[in-house]
């Protein structure tokens, strides 16, 4: 029988467990857990091997070779593992013995599997695999365990790289708060932006080898608030050493401070897997995974009537009900929807009890008939769960979706920037009130949502996605205060921009957030547009052969950020203009969204993460970006045919030019390149050409949704108003009044400010 050596020493992937002896050394990450892969491979084989009875010279030469590989391999493992001992002195010694006792089990196997001279390896005069079954087993043992021991030390290299430049963010955030003037300011400034350029770097990588996926969308989830806090960061403070005596431009930069010290706080107890003060993470169980676990008890009645008690049965479903009335207690949950929820309440209740008095008496007595009931009261106690999943799931989408839409204009964002530049105190106050109201449906949205999210990453963004829109709303608040106080200041306004556009942004998320969340209820999860231009195995391969796959390196990544977050923001402007077509199936949309999920993947390359990890990756999803340009160049073609003959010239016009530059960015794409510098160059090229794609697109979409409406005008129905609109904003056009398109002020607001610097926001 085959045997592997993992189950004898310890090391399990999926348990997570990286030595049965020492509990303490858990694999966390991929790296480790795929360096060990291939050792755990030779090894098995040579332990396979020496329950064969057949062994012919070509097979113990093999034997040989795989023992004289692993000893060589480990040989140089030690080495390294060694070297990188006498640079750690913390790790010495535990480093040097796992080391000593690698290098011994390595030479070991050595010995073992030298048998490819001997005439009859099962004599008695020399020890081999053979005549010591069990040795290599305890080699082997040993070797793994002393391996994986080494490998998570080092890791633990990896944790304290990532806590020192911690520490250095945190001091010249310290610096950052006490400066007095710009001159210092600005120094001060440009250190702690390349030191977080290092840190988003270090957290990045780790962000992608860790394990666990509720860990990496903590993760995920803290660099986004980093990332977008240094802008706030910087405009926050300027705002605060312009107007040093403004109350409300202290309380705003402070709380961009305390929230960056949060999320860095979160990033070192994720990659420490520790929590202050020995706490245990508690998070809240929602409707869909507490609906998951009652099932599962209910169906195990099938194998086992006596697993659990009635009672346990009735707590879970209590549990579950009472989470049901963050529905039934919301003021933004319909009539129609809180009735049904109630009514899935109470028969599920009678389901349970039915199913517990058939479950009672079979325990007793064991009858076919009893055993058919039971089936039955199982399915039908299913059955009404999956109902009450289906309803509470529908309750927190339609919501979402009627709030997102309603909210899309940013109204009362806008009423706020003019009414803080007319420095009109009392309109400023008046519209405050209606964010704070609108913050208010946005929580209780992401509260809902969070509940039927389906997976644990998508419960964490939901919950992330709630704390943002309760630290920005209150930031945007006193960011208006400051403005209306100082109207003329251009660092105020520039300022309560910022704030606006990550409330906007976070919008934005939220769309996509929901769309993942139907995904998974429907079934599609893991199916993005984002992955499906990929190379498959057995497609593409003829043109990827001869070619060199290349990463960006650290300088070259930094080079190309700028360009990265321009191309990340327009992302965001396609998916919010996309988001405004009541028809989401259109041609037009699912090409713009198409393209807007490929850019993004394109950004992400940018900042060495995401699906794309070569050059070679890039290049093929720029020529896949361009193919669906012009395929919706074709169905701009068609669409001209619909609209008004005044209004069609305009249209060809625009749809040429996107053939034109897709045509361009295939050439680029296609073009054959070698050496570091000129495949760097047209890497920079692409994703500056799908950037002007993509600001092209970010002025078609709005014109033919325009024109789309003005050909439907007069046909259209109004559906009843929800009880959150009753607030409705209405701001009359004025001279006063900034048209200002989602990426002017977004774009030009990076470029003046964060030119050097590279952060994560996950979508």
């Amino acid at each position: 029988m085959a045997t592997s050596p993992c189950s004898s020493s310890g090391v399990s992937s999926s348990s997570s467990s990286g030595l049965g002896a020492d509990a303490g050394l858990e694999i966390r990450t991929r790296s480790v857990e795929q360096t060990l892969v291939p050792l755990v491979s030779q090894i098995t084989t040579l332990i396979n091997h020496k329950d064969k009875p057949k062994r012919s010279d070509k097979t113990l030469q093999a034997i040989q070779r795989v023992g004289q590989a692993v000893n060589l391999a480990v040989g140089r493992f030690v080495t390294v593992g060694e070297a990188i001992a006498n640079e750690n002195h913390e790790l010495k010694e535990e480093m040097s013995i796992a080391c000593i006792e690698a290098r011994r089990a390595g030479e070991t196997i050595a010995q073992l599997t030298d048998v490819a001279s001997l005439d009859h390896p099962e004599s008695d005069s020399h020890i081999t695999i053979f005549t010591d079954k069990t040795g290599v087993v305890k080699a082997a043992r040993l070797l793994l365990s002393s391996v994986t021991k080494v490998l998570v030390l080092a890791d633990r290299i990896v944790i304290k790289q990532i806590i020192t430049s911690r520490n250095k963010v945190l001091a010249t955030m310290e610096q950052l708060e006490k400066v007095s003037s710009f001159q210092e300011f600005v120094q001060i400034f440009s250190q702690f932006g390349n030191e977080m350029v290092e840190f988003a770097h270090l957290t990045g990588d780790r962000q992608n080898d860790l394990k666990d996926e509720k860990k990496k969308a903590r993760m995920a989830a803290s660099r986004a608030v980093l990332e977008k806090c240094t802008m706030m960061l910087l405009t926050a403070s300027k705002t605060c050493l312009r107007h040093p005596d403004c109350e409300s431009a202290r309380i705003n930069k402070d709380g961009v401070f305390h929230r960056m010290r949060l999320a860095l706080e979160q990033v070192i107890e994720i990659v420490t897997d520790s929590r202050p003060n020995g706490e245990n993470e508690m998070a809240p169980i929602s409707i869909y995974s507490g609906i998951k676990e009652f099932k599962n008890k209910v169906e195990g009645l099938r194998e086992n009537l006596y697993f659990l008690s009635k009672e346990n049965l009735s707590t879970m479903l209590e549990v579950i009900l009472e989470h049901t009335e963050d529905f039934t207690d919301s003021a933004y949950t319909s009539h129609e929807h809180r009735e049904h929820i109630l009514e899935l309440s109470k028969q599920a209740k009678m389901e349970l009890e039915q199913l517990v008095s058939v479950w009672m008496q079979a325990q007793n007595q064991k009858t076919k008939d009893l055993m058919e009931d039971l089936e039955v009261a199982i399915l039908k106690t299913c059955q009404c769960m999956n109902e009450l999943k289906r309803e509470v799931h529908s309750a927190a989408t339609s919501l979402a979706a009627d709030l997102l839409k309603y909210h899309m204009d940013h109204m009362v964002l806008k009423a706020l920037k003019i009414t803080g530049i007319e420095g009109n105190l009392e309109a400023v106050a008046e519209y405050t009130c209606k964010l704070s109201e609108q913050k208010e449906q946005l929580v209780e949205m992401c509260r809902l949502l969070r509940h039927v999210s389906g997976t644990e990453p998508l419960e964490i963004t939901c919950i992330h996605a709630e704390d943002t829109f309760q630290v920005t709303g209150p930031q945007i608040i006193s960011a208006a205060e400051t403005l209306a106080l100082h109207p003329s200041s251009k660092i105020a306004k520039e300022n309560l921009e910022v704030f606006c556009e990550a409330w906007e942004s976070q919008l934005s998320d939220m769309s996509m957030l929901l769309r993942e969340i139907n995904d998974v209820f429907e079934g599609r999860r893991g199916e993005k547009r984002v992955y499906l231009s990929l190379p498959r195995p057995g497609k593409h391969n003829a043109n990827l052969k001869a070619l060199k796959p290349v990463k960006l390196d650290t300088e070259e990544q930094a080079k190309i950020a700028k360009l990265g977050l321009e191309l990340h923001l327009l992302t965001s402007d396609v998916d919010s203009e996309t988001e405004k077509w009541e028809n989401q199936e259109n041609d037009i949309v699912q090409h713009g969204q198409g393209m807007s999920s490929m850019a993004y993947s394109m950004y992400l390359f940018t900042r060495g993460e995401g699906l794309l990890k070569t050059t070679q990756d890039l290049f093929h999803q720029a020529e896949i970006f361009a193919t669906e340009g012009t395929k919706l160049a074709s169905a701009l073609h068609a669409f001209s045919d619909q609209v008004h003959v005044d209004d069609k010239p305009l249209l060809l016009l625009e749809a040429e030019k996107l053939i034109s530059m897709c045509k361009q960015l295939q050439i680029t794409a296609k073009a054959s390149v070698q050496g570091k510098s000129a495949t760097f160059t047209k890497v920079d090229a692409c994703i500056l050409k799908t950037r002007n794609v993509m600001t092209l697109l970010c002025q078609l979409l709005p014109l033919c949704c325009k024109l789309l409406r003005k050909n439907k005008a007069g046909n259209g129905c109004l559906k009843p108003a929800p009880p959150w609109k009753e607030n409705r904003i209405r701001i009359g056009t004025n001279a006063h009044t900034p048209e200002r398109r989602a990426e002017t002020f977004g774009i030009k607001s990076l470029e003046n400010h964060v030119t050097s610097m590279t952060f994560l926001e996950s979508k």
